[in-house]
């Protein structure tokens, strides 16, 4: 047999006939009893709601990077205007969420200069919830910090790509050119007819290999100023990644020393409190101690008075 047994019923008895001893009536002794089945669901406040939604964005942002990574890595499964678009709805998302982190760090802000009173007094009531406000601000921002640094990596792969395919272009130009001076000197060794001038058939074939060569000159060109407006749009956008993700981590670290603060605060408020209950308990036995000695020094003058 087990050595627990459930008293729920009791305490609900219990209940029953304390309400009914204060005189409650139906109505509310039967709102009490359905308070134990039914739970009120407890009021989210608006920083909270704030909070996950950012939470949710964040989360929504690392499910279409770890989606997207394959298609954004490999330069043969998509083209680079959706490599583009997917890096602009990057940069969108971690702007929103960056926005969001400010607005709840406004909030805060705000609730600290509220909290002081007509003469600078800091209201240690909600010093707690403060600091608990500026973890979930560093949370935030940490999380936000790490899905920014793995796509920094993702540009990293593609920047380092693009750079691969630009280099072997330059070499294969010089190497055509080369190609092309060689090329037009053995069809000045053919044979000649007698006038001088070489075959038809000849001068047919030089003018549509000097087509093809100035053609494909033009082709590899186009594709190295393609390759090196791309690397420079590569280069500005790495830098301002870089930058941003250096400003979040500026900010976590921020909040993080902002949150010690709050905590050392609570630790001095609860000390405060301490020395005064401390202080309180001396005052009330000095009271009873001056009480005590003015009442036996009543009655001994009283006694040696009597005495005399």
């Amino acid at each position: 047999m087990s050595r627990f047994r459930d008293r729920t019923e009791d305490f609900k008895d219990s209940v029953r006939q304390s309400a009914i001893s204060l005189g409650f009536n139906e109505a509310k002794l039967a709102a009490i009893m359905a308070s134990f089945i039914i739970h009120k669901p407890r009021q989210t406040t608006p920083f909270t709601k704030s909070a996950l939604k950012t939470l949710e964005s964040i989360e929504a942002l690392d499910q279409f990077l770890s989606k997207h990574r394959k298609d954004y890595v490999d330069r043969h499964r998509t083209t680079e205007q959706e490599r583009d678009s997917i890096e602009h709805e990057v940069t969108a998302f971690v702007k929103a969420c960056k926005d969001q982190i400010d607005i709840l760090k406004n909030c805060i802000n705000d609730e600290e200069a509220s909290s002081k009173g007509w003469l600078g007094i800091r209201d240690t009531s909600n010093a707690d919830t403060i600091a608990h406000k500026h973890g979930v601000v560093l949370i935030l921002s940490e999380k936000l910090h790490s899905v920014t640094a793995q796509f920094d990596q993702m540009r990293a792969v593609r920047f380092q790509d693009a750079i691969n395919r630009a280099m072997p272009r330059r070499k294969l130009k010089k190497v055509v050119d080369s190609d092309s001076t060689d090329a037009s000197k053995p069809y000045n060794l053919e044979p000649r007819d007698t006038n001088g001038n070489p075959p038809e058939s000849l001068r047919v074939k030089q003018e549509l290999l000097d087509d093809e060569t100035r053609a494909l000159q033009v082709e590899l060109s186009s594709l190295l100023d393609a390759a090196q407006e791309t690397e420079t749009k590569m280069v500005e956008m790495s830098a301002l990644n870089h930058l941003m993700s250096t400003h979040v981590l500026q900010q976590a670290q921020q909040i993080e020393h902002l949150y010690d603060q709050a905590v050392e605060a609570t630790k001095n408020v609860e000390l405060g409190n301490k020395e005064l209950s401390q202080a309180i308990q001396r005052n009330s036995s000095s009271r009873t101690f001056l009480m005590l000695f003015f009442l036996v020094l009543t009655f001994s003058i009283l006694f040696l008075d009597w005495y005399n």
